[in-house]
């Protein structure tokens, strides 16, 4: 991927991992579209960044993604990267009364959202990147989250066999895939004690430079490259 230059549209792009990633695209010389569902968030975003194109987008919502695919083959049919970044996490059990339900949302935005943006986003004949943020837990299922990292699972399966379906297109295929991160995914707090986003960000631009197309950090570079007794042995750590 060539890291200047482009025109990249960044779900969840205005808080957590999505921003981090917009503040360095934009350092990079890209021109930067967000989208989310909360309008004070995008605001906020733009208000650090005047340069950023924003527009509020509920990803969960079938018809919100068509619309937000269709706005940009009008206004922007020069996009050429699409970054599948935002998803909610849920710290939660089976036996709570709202579990199926929060299970619904996780499997919606985290799985279906991503997989029809891909589907509509590779019409653009400019599109020629696609980065899937995936997940460490991707590997190492972690049972206080365990929808989230069941998707995770999911989502690096399936950017494997994109990667491979897109090469007659010339669709590069990338996955970008963080730690834990301090960040507010899952909760106010929940994250304090990790890594900043900063120091994921510029370690996977760093490996962008490289030409790599699996990038991790930390804990994910352990997970990902971890064999099956290696993952249960974490997983018994992770899981007393």
């Amino acid at each position: 991927m060539k890291l200047a230059n482009n025109k990249i549209l960044i779900t969840g792009g205005a808080s957590g991992i999505g921003l981090g990633l917009t503040e360095r695209f934009l350092l990079e010389n890209n021109t930067v579209i967000i989208c989310g569902r909360r309008e004070d968030i995008l605001q906020e975003a733009v208000n650090k960044f005047p340069q950023v194109i924003a527009r509020q987008c509920d990803l969960s919502i079938e018809a919100e993604r068509v619309d937000l695919y269709n706005w940009v083959a009008e206004n922007h049919k020069d996009l050429n990267v699409l970054v599948n970044n935002a998803g909610i996490q849920n710290w939660m059990h089976i036996a709570e009364e709202n579990f199926y339900q929060k299970a619904v949302n996780e499997v919606t935005t985290n799985v279906l959202a991503p997989i029809h943006l891909a589907n509509l986003f590779i019409n653009l004949s400019s599109l020629d990147t696609i980065i899937n943020v995936t997940s460490g837990l991707s590997f190492l299922p972690f049972a206080k989250v365990p929808v989230y990292a069941a998707t995770k699972a999911f989502f690096h399966s399936f950017t494997v066999s994109l990667r491979y379906m897109l090469k007659e297109r010339n669709i590069e295929v990338i996955e970008m895939i963080p730690p834990a991160l301090n960040t507010d995914l899952g909760g106010i707090g929940l994250h304090d004690g990790q890594p900043p986003v900063s120091a994921f960000v510029e370690a996977v631009f760093n490996q962008l430079k490289e030409g790599k197309t699996e990038l991790t950090f930390g804990f994910s570079e352990i997970t990902a490259n971890a064999n099956p007794e290696a993952i249960r042995e974490m997983f018994n750590k992770m899981n007393p």
